[in-house]
Parts: structure tokens; C-alpha cells; sequence
């Protein structure tokens, strides 16, 4: 392995100080080959293996292959991911899953962009190179929640769920991880759509896991646990869209309601259309306030984020 030490000091002063992240859960088939393969890709990086509560030997195999373990006892990836952010120090951080589903070779392609071209997070888009790559499941939920930012946040991504990204050292010690589980990539996707933040995808090959691997990504009950997430984002970071849409809606019902006042003539139906009406004029004056504070975070995030470089 070539590591930092070999090069002399002008060198060293243009490589960057890398580190690969990969948050594990009982992947001790795949483990070993996914730290050799990183090592091989990014030669002068630290590579660290977070075991967040494995039952099988993921940590030790990982240790035998030349990464730096530790462990994580918060379950979920989101918690993982927290903890990885907050206790690694690096200019440049690669994140991975450590399934072996990843292509480690367009590591450096994507260290190059975050280094030389300023861009704060770049994701590998996934490109099945075998059809049992993706879950039918899988495959239809991220399309499904691909179009959902799109139509929610403008999103240009196109596989906001990838596990494999590289960051840069303000995005990461800027981002206030709030997720706790499988949602962490929906947040991170959306928080760099809600700053505005330089962003790039690359095609990466993408294969499925080895015999006798399992993923551990439930596809009806982790899909809604991020559906939920995205809609706790959508309040947080576009609430006057939130609440608006809520507004609408309950206008359209009191409009519904009066025309059926003119036809019958029953007072109650006019007291739920005023009632009805109140609460659309309710949700817009929520969705206007918490539109101003919402802003105010996002310009408090932004100046947060300027103060790294």
C-alpha cells in the first residue's frame, strides 16, 4: 500500500486527505474485499469501517484488511453516518456500503471532482450491470422517490438513494444529520438541493450482492420510513409548498360545499363551508410564517457552511 509517507512535501501538500467511510451491519462475506478494493483505488486514503452492532465476524475481517474499526452501538445507518461525520477529520470523504456492490475504481474520478472542481458532493449513479443488481421493489421505490424530489424540490439527481458519495469537509461538517436509518440519503440529497449546493453525478457500475449476502433494507417499511422523512424535510425546508397545498385543497372543498349550500339551503352545510375556509386560510398564514423562519435557517445553514473551506 502506498501511503502519505512515500511522497515528499511539495507532493503531499496537493494530495488531499482522504477518507473512506463504510458503514457495516453483518457483512463479513463482503467486507475484506471491499476495504482491499479501496485501498487499491485510493492508495493514500484512511480507511474506516464502522460495525454498528454486527453478530458475524464483519469486524474482524475488516480489521485483517487494513481499515480502521470502529464501532457504532446506535442501530441504523443515519446513526452510523452521524457518528462517522462528527468523530473523522478529512478534506475529502467517500462514503460505502460495504456489500461489494460498488464499483471502488471510480473512487478516484470522484475524489478528482470534489478536489479540483469544487463540487460538494458527488453521488455514483448506479447502472445495473446484471439484473438481480436491483430488487423489483427496490427499483420501483427509487424511481418513485426520485420523481418525488423532482416534483418537490427540483431535484436533478437521478439515484438520490446510492450509498456511494464523496463529500467535501464543509459539506459534511455542515450537515445537521437528522435521519436515523436508511432515510440518511434522502436527507442528504435534499439538504444540498435546499443550500443549493454544488453537486454532481457520475455512472458507476452497480452489481448485485454475492451469494448468501442479504440486504438489509426492508423495502414496504423502510420505503415509508423515508416517505415520512421527505415530507418532515418538505415542512422544514419548503413550508409555504407544504402548507399551500393543504390550503388548496381544503379551499377547493369549502368552494364545494357552498355550491351545495345554494342547492339545499341547509345552514349546516354553510357553517362547515366557513369552517372549511377558515382552516384553508389558517394552513396559508402557517405556511407564510414558518416560510419566513425557514428561510432564516437556510440563510444561518449557508453563512455556517461559507465559514469552511
Amino acid at each position: 500500500m502506498v501511503s502519505r509517507d512515500n511522497f515528499n512535501d511539495a507532493t503531499i501538500r496537493t494530495i488531499p486527505n482522504v477518507a473512506v467511510l463504510i458503514p457495516c451491519y453483518n457483512e463479513e462475506l463482503t467486507i475484506s474485499k471491499v476495504v482491499s478494493d479501496f485501498r487499491k483505488a485510493l492508495p493514500y486514503a484512511k480507511i474506516y469501517v464502522y460495525d454498528n452492532c454486527s453478530t458475524d465476524k464483519t469486524a474482524e475481517q475488516a480489521a485483517s484488511a487494513g481499515a480502521i474499526v470502529e464501532k457504532a452501538k446506535k442501530r441504523g445507518k443515519g446513526n452510523v453516518v452521524r457518528k462517522m461525520f462528527s468523530d473523522i477529520s478529512a478534506d475529502i470523504y467517500v462514503i460505502v456500503d460495504g456489500d461489494d456492490t460498488y464499483n471502488a475504481e471510480d473512487a478516484p474520478k470522484m475524489v478528482d471532482l470534489v478536489f479540483q472542481k469544487r463540487v460538494d458532493m458527488v453521488i455514483a449513479n448506479r447502472q445495473e450491470i446484471s439484473e438481480k443488481a436491483y430488487p423489483l421493489g427496490h427499483k420501483w421505490g427509487n424511481r418513485l422517490f426520485n420523481n418525488i424530489l423532482k416534483l418537490l424540490f427540483n431535484s436533478e439527481f437521478e439515484d438520490i438513494f446510492s450509498g456511494y458519495r464523496a463529500f467535501s469537509r464543509r459539506f459534511v461538517k455542515t450537515f445537521p444529520v437528522t435521519s436515523t436509518g436508511f432515510d440518511i440519503e434522502a436527507e442528504l440529497s435534499i439538504h444540498a438541493l435546499s443550500l443549493s449546493l454544488p453537486c454532481m453525478e457520475i455512472e458507476s457500475n452497480y452489481k448485485e450482492r454475492p451469494h448468501n449476502s442479504f440486504s438489509k433494507l426492508h423495502t414496504v417499511y423502510d420505503g415509508f420510513k423515508i416517505l415520512r422523512s421527505i415530507i418532515r424535510l418538505l415542512i422544514e425546508t419548503r413550508p409555504l409548498l407544504f402548507f399551500g397545498i393543504i390550503s388548496l385543497f381544503l379551499f377547493a372543498i369549502s368552494l364545494f360545499v357552498i355550491f351545495d349550500f345554494f342547492s339545499e339551503r341547509q345552514s349546516s352545510t354553510l357553517i362547515s363551508a366557513i369552517g372549511t375556509m377558515l382552516c384553508s386560510f389558517l394552513s396559508i398564514t402557517c405556511g407564510l410564517t414558518l416560510n419566513g423562519i425557514s428561510q432564516t435557517r437556510a440563510e444561518l445553514k449557508k453563512l455556517h457552511y461559507l465559514h469552511y473551506e
